[in-house]
């Protein structure tokens, strides 16, 4: 009898260890194949490019790269004595403006106070020089307006919280309206962009809880997921001049899952972790009892 179970011991021992293996394995096999998860994630926020409103020379740099502002800091001033000057002659126009306006107003008022002693010829002469002396005041005044909201246009600001990035200008540079002169990092737009396989959208839900890995960190971030992109871009259709599809006319036989950008919004980031826009993340969509645990610490 044992000489009969000798020859099966050595195939029944390879088979428990195939077997043991393939449980073992089978849940990580699931895992890399089919749960909703990716290396290829990224830190992301709204960057805000600051430029001036006006040209000129900047006169004072009140911020420095890499520093934390809030929304109404001036950032740096421009040449604020020119536009001073530009106020005072608004105002010395308006003021001539208003002179002249009231005198025709007193000519026109005598004018007519004469009554047929003055031809009608002269009576509509002084009308139409009060209109026109008016419309001069009002212009006037709109260049005053003007003139001072580019004073305070002079001191520019931050339009949001965030972290200055970027920053190359000094005193004495000069500064034209339109170009950008610094970035500054949105930080209440901070998120996780997550680029999972299209095979793997089907198991990813609106609300989701997430779990996200920073690079070179040991505690993780939880959140959630607040959408799904909409479209990328085709890369087998070209540009046509003449309004029809151009479509690359090439097949591989083997067909690389596109990625599809998940938007991942932030719900608990350990305390003392750098959210760095541009980091490199792991996201992995959790399912099951796991999902309800995670859920429900969320809402605590």
């Amino acid at each position: 009898m044992k000489a009969f179970l000798v020859p099966l011991i050595r195939p029944v021992i390879t088979l428990c260890v195939v077997v043991i293996a393939f449980v073992l394995l089978w849940p990580m096999v699931v895992h890399y194949q089919f749960d909703p998860w990716t290396r290829d994630g990224r830190v992301r926020a709204d960057i805000v490019q600051v430029d001036a409103d006006v040209s000129g020379l900047i006169t004072k740099v009140l911020v420095v790269n890499d520093q934390m502002v809030h929304k109404g800091d001036v950032l740096f001033v421009v040449d604020r004595a020119r536009y001073e000057l530009a106020c005072a002659q608004a105002e010395a126009r308006l003021n001539t403006h208003r002179a002249e306006f009231q005198q025709a107003q007193r000519e026109n008022a005598r004018n007519h106070a004469l009554g047929n002693l003055v031809a009608t010829e002269t009576l509509e002469q002084g009308q139409e020089k009060e209109e026109l002396a008016k419309l001069a005041q009002q212009q006037a005044q709109a260049e005053l307006n003007v003139a001072h909201l580019n004073l305070d246009r002079t001191e520019v600001r931050a339009m949001v919280d965030g972290m200055v990035s970027n920053l190359t200008l000094r005193p004495g540079d000069y500064v034209a309206t339109g170009h950008p002169g610094l970035a500054l990092i949105d930080s209440s737009t901070l998120h996780v962009e997550g680029y999972f396989e299209e095979t793997k959208l089907r198991f990813i839900a609106i609300n989701d809880p997430v779990v996200i890995h920073l690079m070179g960190e040991d505690d993780d971030i939880t959140g959630h997921v607040q959408s799904i992109s909409g479209g990328i871009e085709d890369r087998e259709r070209g540009p046509s001049t003449t309004l029809l599809a151009n479509v690359n006319p090439t097949f591989s036989w083997i067909r690389l899952a596109q990625r599809v950008p998940v938007w991942i919004a932030l719900d608990h980031v350990p305390r003392g972790m750098r959210l760095i826009a541009g980091r490199t993340a792991t996201v992995t969509v959790v399912k099951g009892t796991s999902a309800t645990l995670l859920q429900s610490g969320r809402h605590n």
